[in-house]
């Protein structure tokens, strides 16, 4: 967050649904401006109009696969609101369909590309646009998953990419010491979303049985992330994780 400034602005990527929608408004409920990105705009639009925030909020539709698409979201930010104090690095997308020897190469790339090289766009231009501005410094969120810990079954592509972002998040951590930039990771676990709610159907377990999981609400990630951007810069989360409570996790039950 900027010293000295009530002008708290913050860029929520996957911000049209489940995790980013609740992230962003809850940011937009304290009074941050808020850039929602997203690869389609009628969401983020409609993400804007809940939020009852128009004149704080900004949609930009956003494809984080493509680092140019990236370097023009934050260009558009920095010209709307003159700065980014937080990035909340949340877009990502789950398993191809089936058994991963059945993938194709293309299925395995377009996981690779959103979750681990859109990541790594965006901490990039986080890191050029926290570095160069006035006061310096600010914040970056990764959305791990709890995956980035402890895999599912039938889950290779998004496993291994979580995983990734956990070397990102660290590493970032101690690159951005120099510019006044904090990096931390929010690892979530089952909350109540669109992509989520066949755990409450049913989904494998680790010994092969299918078994109905319990869920938490999304809200409670979004304060998680409220929580986190509002820390001053001298304090950092760097790994919070909020899950529902009884879900299979702590000793693989």
């Amino acid at each position: 967050m900027s010293e000295g400034s009530n002008e708290r602005i913050a860029i929520v990527t996957g911000a049209g649904s489940g995790i980013g929608r609740a992230a962003a408004l809850a940011l937009l409920g304290d009074g941050w401006r808020v850039a929602l990105a997203g690869r389609r705009p009628e969401p983020l639009e409609a993400v804007i109009k809940e939020s009852n925030a128009q004149d704080r909020a900004l949609a930009v539709p956003t494809d984080v696969s493509d680092p140019a698409s990236v370097a023009r979201l934050f260009s558009a930010v920095v010209e709307r609101f003159g700065r980014v104090d937080v990035l909340f690095n949340n877009a990502g997308v789950s398993n191809p369909p089936g058994p991963f020897e059945d993938w194709t190469p293309e299925q395995w790339k377009g996981v690779v590309d959103i979750n681990l090289n859109g990541m790594f766009y965006c901490i990039q231009a986080a890191f050029r646009v926290m570095r160069d501005q006035n006061p310096r410094g600010g914040r970056i969120i990764n959305n791990g998953s709890i995956s980035a810990t402890a895999p599912r079954p039938n889950s290779m592509a998004y496993t291994a990419t979580k995983h990734a972002v956990e070397g990102l998040t660290k590493t970032a951590s101690l690159d951005g010491r120099k510019y006044d930039i904090a990096v931390g990771q929010i690892d979530v676990g089952n909350a109540r979303t669109e992509l989520s709610q066949r755990m409450e159907k049913g989904v494998p377990q680790a010994n092969g049985e299918i078994a109905a999981e319990p869920m938490m609400d999304v809200r409670f990630v979004g304060q998680s992330v409220l929580y986190m951007a509002n820390l001053p810069l001298e304090a950092n989360v760097l790994f919070h994780t909020v899950m529902a409570t009884k879900m299979p996790f702590v000793g693989r039950g």
